[in-house]
């Protein structure tokens, strides 16, 4: 999901001079700046997110969430809260990421029928998010730190939907930590903003596939706002993202376990 924070940076310079900087970039180089891209827009921000999850025989649910962002640092930790809206199982459900940069996240999940907050223990951040294809870990953002990065055959260049990108293969430092043995991902040249992300299982063969739909410019910021998660003969999930704001003042003491129970009710609509 996160994700919820996608961009279309689109700088307008001559081709060649953007051909010429982007090629001079290491692919380490490229995929930090796809994270800033894609999770650090503004120093804070609120979206309205609707996610359609289509399981394997065709069934489909709708959940809808409030999500809350606040940035530590650029390119550095975060904290997350999102909140449950619909449908009325999971209303007043809240999920709370404190994103690190050298450590494992800390996460919490707030349930109200229970009235129990429980720690997400770092092991399922590969879990699904609330039933859909979507991952805790792609709520929050995967660290570059914790692939190493290359490019594919051919200097990791080709067109997507018709745009330029580079192609990264991306395979996981700590194997046994994710159920992936690499994903590939293709950025654009222009904007750095990922567009499509796959995932192959440990024989080699893909399973999963993250594609951004729709980008807008909010507040002058690239934002994602359309974005589909395909799983091989496992459904897929929509995720859409409406009411976008940036630089709001969120404050830090709403992102503690005091406002898992007790929601900050003007920023939850």
């Amino acid at each position: 999901m996160k994700k919820f924070f996608l961009v279309a940076c689109l700088i307008v310079l001559p081709a060649f001079v953007f051909s010429t900087g982007a090629s001079a970039l290491t692919p380490d180089e490229i995929i930090e700046k796809a994270s800033l891209v894609y999770y650090y827009g503004g120093d804070d921000g609120t979206a309205s997110v609707k996610m359609t999850i289509t399981d394997r025989a065709g069934r489909v649910r709708v959940r809808e969430v409030t999500m809350l962002r606040r940035d530590v640092e650029d390119g550095g930790a975060q904290k997350y809260y999102v909140y449950f809206r619909k449908p009325p199982d999971v209303a007043g459900m809240v999920f709370m990421v404190w994103k690190n940069i050298g450590k494992g996240d800390d996460r919490w999940l707030y349930l109200p029928a229970i009235d129990l907050v429980k720690r997400v223990a770092a092991k399922d951040k590969r879990s699904s998010f609330a039933g859909s294809h979507f991952t805790y870990e792609d709520v929050s953002g995967r660290a570059p730190g914790d692939d190493t990065h290359e490019f594919i055959v051919g200097g990791g260049e080709e067109e997507f939907d018709g745009r330029p990108v580079f192609i990264i293969k991306n395979t996981p430092k700590d194997a046994d930590a994710v159920e992936f043995s690499y994903y590939v991902t293709r950025i654009d040249r222009e904007s750095f903003m990922p567009l499509k992300a796959e995932y192959f299982d440990r024989g080699g063969k893909p399973y999963k596939t993250m594609v951004v739909e729709e980008v807008q410019d909010v507040q002058g910021i690239p934002t994602v706002v359309r974005a589909r998660a395909v799983e091989e003969g496992r459904g897929e999930t929509l995720i859409e993202f409406t009411d976008v704001g940036y630089n709001i003042g969120l404050k830090e003491k709403l992102f503690t376990e005091r406002y898992l129970r007790k929601p900050p009710r003007k920023w939850i609509k």
